[in-house]
């Protein structure tokens, strides 16, 4: 007999499965005993927040992003990941302060290509 959290934890790799073969709106489904269950857990919500981006529920991604960032304000992924977010809904001053403090903590090259990103579109748009 299986136990709630080996329930719990099955439940939260296939999601992750899920997630790396493009189903962000089938994982969203696997990870929601998840989340019902450890809403606080920064992991599941990077997870669903990775889900949320990947199916285009922008505002939902944000929100969970911003959880992680409450939980963990070190976590330089979920920065990079709200940042994009943000920058998908047109947010590019907020998204420009993220992905430039994302990188700040780990200089690796998508972040400094998020960045140069949103800063061209904030030049283009102060044209």
């Amino acid at each position: 007999m299986t136990s709630a959290s080996d329930d719990l934890f099955a439940s939260f790799r296939r999601a992750e499965m899920l997630i790396a073969r493009s189903r962000p709106l089938d994982a969203l489904q696997a990870l929601r005993p998840v989340l019902e269950s450890q809403p606080a857990d920064a992991s599941v919500q990077l997870l669903a927040g990775r889900a949320y981006l990947n199916s285009a529920q922008l505002q939902r991604a944000q929100e969970a992003f911003e959880r992680v960032l409450d939980i963990d304000p070190a976590d330089h992924y979920a920065r990079f990941a709200l940042g994009k977010a943000l920058q998908r809904q047109g947010r590019l001053a907020e998204a420009h302060a993220q992905l430039k403090m994302a990188a700040a903590m780990d200089p690796r090259p998508e972040y400094q290509e998020a960045l140069g990103e949103v800063r061209a579109r904030m030049a283009l748009e102060d044209d």
